[in-house]
């Protein structure tokens, strides 16, 4: 699933190529892709509005429209946002069309595409986010968009149970770290990811709060990591980079290349494959 750096590499081409565009038509296929509404609500909340911003919040992608709602995609497991010329060929698995027009001229043409149809796009209203997007409305802070310090961290991990990597990736605590940059902020801050985060020093906090900046945001610059087995390409379907970076995830069994003393061990935590250094992670 895209994380929040791909997200936000795709919220930055949202923002270049459909800001100031009105969508003047939509074409639906799947209809679990707009299963929180319907195909009508879809079509008729985007038919002839304007885009007037394009947000992100975790791994949710929020546009502002001039109608006064907003619409939302989120990209799931394989989800992918291609920006194309009109009357391009479409790939199999493309469920939502925008056709975007500039005065009044069509240039260009917003294309989701899902092959495993667990991504969503839905025009909402913000007033009602909490009935209409109660998941939305319930996420945790984001280290990109919301004032984030050491002193979040430290109230959100207060007197919490479990282990570290599991409410780094509780998107109710921190939205949108998921498991690839959960191992790889671990890494960096010198953290076993079975750390009682209760437990945590202010030093350690500080560390653990440096360590998420720095992974998400040189994430961001390298346009995300795109997986051999990931769907995940930016707006013009170009591949991320930052899987040329990652020091621990997908290295199970190869010398650390942090301490080059340790080799990558993988077990499971919180559920999901997780790897780590057991020399230089404590």
């Amino acid at each position: 699933m895209p994380e929040l750096p791909e997200v936000e590499t795709v919220r930055r081409g949202l923002q270049e190529n459909i800001v100031g565009r009105t969508i003047v038509k939509v074409e639906v296929g799947r209809e679990r892709t707009v299963r929180r509404t319907s195909r009508e609500a879809l079509i008729d909340g985007l038919t002839g509005v304007q885009v007037l911003k394009a947000s992100r919040r975790g791994k949710y992608l929020i546009c502002d429209l001039d109608s006064g709602q907003k619409l939302m995609m989120h990209l799931r497991m394989s989800g992918r946002l291609i920006i194309a010329e009109p009357n391009a060929l479409r790939p199999l698995h493309t469920h939502v069309v925008m056709h975007l027009a500039k005065n009044n001229f069509v240039e260009s043409e917003l294309w989701f595409v899902d092959p495993r149809t667990f991504g969503e796009v839905v025009v909402f209203d913000p007033d009602l986010v909490k009935t209409q997007m109660p998941d939305l409305a319930n996420l945790g802070v984001d280290p990109l968009v919301d004032d984030f310090t050491p002193e979040t961290l430290r109230e959100l991990f207060k007197n919490r149970r479990g282990n570290l990597k599991a409410l780094l990736l509780n998107q109710h605590f921190i939205a949108g770290i998921g498991n690839i940059y959960a191992d790889e902020i671990l890494h960096l801050a010198k953290l076993r990811p079975d750390r009682l985060p209760g437990r945590l020093t202010r030093a350690t906090l500080i560390g653990l709060h440096a360590a998420i900046l720095k992974v998400l945001n040189h994430a961001v610059d390298a346009g995300g990591s795109t997986l051999k087995d990931s769907q995940y390409v930016d707006l013009e379907g170009k591949t991320g980079n930052f899987q040329d970076q990652h020091k621990v995830y997908g290295r199970a069994g190869l010398p650390c290349l942090s301490c080059r003393k340790g080799r990558i061990l993988m077990t499971t935590v919180a559920g999901r494959t997780t790897c780590y250094c057991s020399f230089c992670q404590h």
